[in-house]
């Protein structure tokens, strides 16, 4: 099955996580298939927090990707950014 979750990333005490779909059975920052984006829960200042493609993400839930909790809750967030920055 495929999956859309989060891999790790980053130095220790500062997280920062792949967006990315793979194969469920692969480990969490191993092989992918592809990457979505990123997200930095510490960014500060001018730094992006969340920069995820709507699209492709979009394209592999309708191919029957089943995503984590995380990245479910983050891909709902990528799309009220992508309404206000449209608006």
């Amino acid at each position: 099955m495929v999956t859309i979750r989060l891999a790790r990333g980053g130095m220790k005490k500062r997280p920062f996580y792949h967006i990315v779909v793979s194969d469920s059975r692969s480990p969490r920052d191993g092989r992918h298939v592809e990457r979505l984006g990123f997200f930095n829960p510490v960014a500060r200042g001018q730094q992006q927090r969340l920069r995820l493609d709507i699209e492709r993400a979009d394209y592999w839930l309708a191919k029957g990707a089943r995503p984590s909790e995380r990245a479910a809750h983050l891909i709902r967030e990528g799309r009220k950014q992508q309404a206000e920055a449209e608006a």
